[in-house]
Order: structure tokens, then C-alpha cells, then sequence
């Protein structure tokens, strides 16, 4: 799965440097530069082994805390939580039902409808923007449209 970003602003990045680094992580941070009118959006592409510690979540829920401090901020990426039923917003495992909590704790809306993979939503985008559009193609991607 992979996500092509198409923002309605000035296209200057740069790596965000308010978020704590933590190598173990498999995250990427980027700050683009908005039109005034419109602010900046913080992207993160983020791949969640399906065996991660516990310890190594928390890390990352550490940064996303940070990052929601932003006026407008996307996640991308592959966060391996198969059991969540995401039209009721449960879980069976622990790890998935403290994801849960973090998206809610941090005012998250998970905008990908269609599964991704093998019948499950896997890949997923969640942003604090409510006119964030993505369309999922499960064969060739999915673009995300702000």
C-alpha cells in the first residue's frame, strides 16, 4: 500500500524537529509549509511491525501527542491492529484498544473505509481535519486529498 499526498499549498517541507526522535519508532515527520490562510500540516508515515513492544507504542503515541499540538496533521501508514472494528471503534487485543485510545485522546478521525489487505483495513489514514478526502485503490494504493 502506498499513499500519494496532494495538499493545496506551497509544497516547502522540511523534518520536523519538536518531536522527540526515537529510533526504534519506524516513523517519518515532515512539516509542510501552508498558505497563510491555511497553516502548516504535520505528515507522518509510520510503519507499526505487527510484533511491536508495547514500550515501542508508547514511544510512538509520545510523538503523536506532540504532533496533534498542530493545526493540521496526517497519518499515513501501515498500523497492523487487524482486530479493530473500526465502525464501532473496538478491539480485542490490548495494544489495539490503547491505539484506540490514543486516537481518541489526540481528536483522530480514521478516513479509509475500504480494506486495504486481505479484507482488512490495515493501511490506514487518520487526521484532526474533517475535509480530508482519501481513496483507496487495495491494488495500486490510494491518494489523500486535503
Amino acid at each position: 500500500m502506498f499513499f500519494l499526498l496532494h495538499i493545496a499549498c506551497t509544497m516547502v517541507h522540511q523534518k520536523t524537529p519538536a518531536l522527540v526522535y526515537e529510533e526504534r519508532v519506524k516513523s517519518l515527520w515532515v512539516r509542510i509549509k501552508g498558505q497563510p490562510h491555511r497553516g502548516n500540516v504535520i505528515v507522518d508515515v509510520y510503519y507499526r511491525p505487527p510484533d511491536q513492544e508495547e514500550e515501542v507504542d508508547e514511544a510512538f503515541y509520545k510523538q503523536l501527542q506532540a504532533a496533534s499540538q498542530s493545526q493540521a496533521l496526517v497519518l499515513l501508514g501501515d498500523f497492523n491492529h487487524p482486530d479493530i472494528i473500526w465502525e464501532d471503534h473496538t478491539a480485542r487485543h490490548m495494544q489495539s484498544k490503547r491505539f484506540l485510545q490514543s486516537i481518541n485522546d489526540n481528536f483522530l478521525m480514521q478516513v479509509v473505509e475500504e480494506p486495504t489487505r486481505k479484507g482488512t483495513l490495515l493501511d490506514l489514514a487518520l487526521t484532526n481535519k474533517e475535509d480530508v478526502k482519501v481513496e483507496v485503490d487495495s491494488t495500486q494504493g490510494g491518494w489523500l486529498r486535503m
